[in-house]
């Protein structure tokens, strides 16, 4: 009996020896308490540590009251706080998680962009063009939808990491959650919900009508998002469980491609192509509706004090209270908008155009910039940095080309670039580093573009050079010209065709991609294709050759069936020169 009370005494004795080197409050000393606290106050970045289901500020008081400055802790007041991590379905603590960067569509970065010169560091081509905006999670991986069907990963470095095909072209932009699920909507009608780091499928969601607008995460996890066509399920507001499960449905008057904005109280407000602002409670009722001159393509966004902007094809934005819907005001802003009216720290409203408008938060204008002759802005959102840059994508007349632009907070042009040749609705993003995403359609291809200093460059690598090496005079061959850049830099090519005939410093193109380029040599003969490629950093890389036969003068008549089959198809000559 005596052995067994000794023993129970030294156990007791060597857990409180325990107790004191490992418990994360060592008994009387003060200076723990300040580093406790200190570890508490980290706390605030997750809002899902839990104290046995107690939430952080709870804790805090209760430490402070038990464990005032005056006090020393003794083994027999000793109170070790425990805590777990719980993953939440909320939206991503990153730096551009949604369209429009957050749940209430400001549009506004935590981060600067004062080093951004304008500088083109990488280029990817996508291979299909890029209507969908730019997200980017916590680790720097960036995320986007293409009209290949495709939704893809990138590395910051411009390189993939994972590729998923849906079955239909996807303009909406995804969403990433605090879990790491990416969802994206496709205008095959499905909801799609991804492990963000594997690219694996977790489920999908048939809502039975086109999704063309962008998504939004609540804070208990449901996904907002409207759909158009088919009348008899399409135009309708979804509410989907982070499980893939149907929480509820709403039908408007119309087609929907805005994307939802959500108030502080769970209020979900989007527009419809039928002239109605909706707001939806967080059950699925309607709160209040507000009917605009025109319909509604754009999103909504939310002021700090709760105001609601939106923009119609009534060339219109307008500023509604968000309790029952009335109209605050109204400002004319040109042909109608259907960019979401993006919100400076200063309360400033920026909305796009045939310029780009600024105005004050009670509905005058601050200022008009001028995009230049022939150019608009469609459906690229205005993104906005911490020192104030605003970044905007436009169209150069009717499919003639898109260029970025950033905007000074002043209304001055900081710098701009023309980045493709068809236009850009692609929405800008902005990442820690400060470097500027956005995407581009140019005749029928994609790219992602990523603007950015570098601290250091190499140049290109010799080309690849493929096509027929035997062939006849006056006829037209296609030669496909394939360059890496170490860096992914954008490139161009300067090609000697070996007659004389020269083809210098081509527009620019991807790294790693095949650029196509036809000649015609008029003289019998052997010929060298030489060509090098330049990066944007004006680095030239060493040549690459090809040798050519063009002996023949004169084509039989299959030959000639042949050149002219090849003539009118020349990707099938390709196609056939790779085969071989």
């Amino acid at each position: 009996m005596n052995i067994s009370k000794n023993f129970n005494l030294i156990y007791i004795l060597l857990l409180l020896v325990v107790i004191n080197i490992v418990s994360p409050i060592a008994i009387g000393n003060h200076s723990s308490i300040i580093i406790d606290i200190e570890h508490l106050n980290n706390l605030t970045s997750y809002q899902n540590y839990i104290d046995d289901l107690l939430k952080y500020n709870y804790n805090k008081e209760q430490f402070l009251r038990d464990y005032s400055d005056d006090k020393i802790i003794s083994s027999e007041s000793l109170i070790h706080i425990k805590y777990t991590k719980i993953i939440s379905n909320s939206l991503m603590n990153s730096p551009w998680p949604m369209m429009c960067h957050d749940l209430l569509h400001t549009g506004r970065s935590p981060y600067n962009t004062i080093n951004n010169t304008g500088f083109e560091k990488w280029r990817y081509s996508s291979g299909s063009g890029v209507n969908s905006g730019i997200v980017i999670n916590d680790k720097g991986i960036i995320y986007y939808g293409d009209w290949g069907e495709n939704i893809k990963a990138l590395y910051p470095n411009g390189t993939l990491k994972w590729s998923y095909k849906t079955d239909n072209f996807i303009s909406s932009t995804p969403v990433i959650a605090e879990d790491d699920t990416l969802y994206v909507g496709s205008w095959d009608h499905y909801l799609y919900a991804f492990n963000s780091s594997s690219g694996k499928l977790k489920w999908r969601f048939n809502a039975k009508g086109t999704i063309a607008g962008s998504l939004a995460i609540a804070d208990n996890g449901t996904i907002y998002f409207g759909t158009m066509w088919d009348d008899a399920t399409g135009h309708r507001i979804w509410a989907v469980n982070p499980d893939g499960t149907e929480k509820w449905q709403y039908k408007t008057g119309s087609d929907i491609t805005s994307s939802p904005a959500i108030g502080d109280d769970g209020t979900i407000y989007i527009g419809s192509m039928d002239k109605y602002l909706y707001a939806m409670n967080p059950d699925g009722t309607l709160k209040w509706k507000y009917k605009t001159g025109d319909c509604v393509k754009g999103p909504p966004s939310i002021a700090d004090d709760g105001t609601i902007y939106i923009g119609s094809y009534d060339d219109s934005l307008y500023a509604l209270y968000p309790d029952n819907g009335t109209m605050i005001w109204k400002c004319k802003v040109g042909y109608g908008t259907e960019t979401n009216p993006s919100i400076g720290s200063d309360g400033t409203i920026y909305v796009g155009g045939e310029r780009l408008y600024a105005i004050y938060p009670n509905g005058t204008k601050r200022w008009t910039f001028k995009l230049g002759a022939d150019r608009y802005i469609e459906d690229s959102c205005p993104a906005i940095s911490a020192d104030g840059t605003i970044y905007i994508g436009t169209h150069i007349g009717e499919a003639k080309g898109g260029e970025i632009i950033a905007i000074n907070s002043n209304g001055t042009e900081k710098w701009r670039k023309q980045i493709c040749y068809e236009w850009v609705d692609s929405s800008p993003s902005i990442a820690k580093d400060g470097t500027v995403y956005i995407g581009s359609v140019c005749e029928g291809f994609g790219y992602i573009h990523a603007f950015g200093p570098v601290k250091e460059n190499s140049p290109p690598k010799s080309p690849i050079i493929t096509g027929k090496k035997n062939g006849n005079v006056r006829m037209e061959y296609w030669y496909g010209f394939k360059t890496i850049d170490p860096d992914n830099n954008p490139i161009r090519l300067y090609i000697d065709w070996g007659d004389g005939s020269i083809t210098n410093w081509t527009r620019e193109h991807a790294s790693n991609e095949i650029y196509y380029f036809e000649h015609t040599w008029t003289k019998s003969g052997n010929y060298m294709i030489q060509a090098k490629a330049k990066d944007n950093s004006g680095e030239e890389g060493p040549w690459g050759y090809l040798e050519v036969n063009m002996p023949r003068t004169k084509a039989s008549t299959n030959t000639m069936w042949y050149q002219w089959l090849m003539l009118r198809f020349p990707m099938l000559e390709i196609l056939l020169n790779l085969l071989k």
